[in-house]
C-alpha cells in the first residue's frame, strides 16, 4: 500500500484489537504520515504536513495497492 503523501510504498502496520474492535493502522517510515483505510477510503490519522497548502488529502485506494511490497 502506497502512502497518500508522499507515495512511498514501505509502511509500518500496527494492528489495534480490544472487545470486538479491530483496525489496522498505518504508518509511512519515511515522512511520518499515519492512516488507516475503510471501505477503500483513505483516511489520515496524523498528517506531518498539517499546516502546509500541500496538505494530504483522503482518497479511494484501488484493490493493486493492498498487493504491494
Amino acid at each position: 500500500m502506497k502512502c497518500p503523501v508522499c507515495k512511498n510504498h514501505e509502511h509500518i502496520d500496527i494492528e489495534l484489537h480490544s472487545n470486538g474492535f479491530t483496525e489496522e493502522i498505518i504508518e509511512c517510515p519515511h515522512c511520518g504520515t499515519i492512516w488507516s483505510v475503510n471501505h477503500g477510503i483513505t483516511e489520515i490519522v496524523k498528517d506531518p504536513q498539517e499546516k502546509s497548502f500541500l496538505e494530504a488529502q483522503s482518497e479511494c485506494v484501488e484493490g493493486d495497492d493492498y498487493n504491494q511490497t
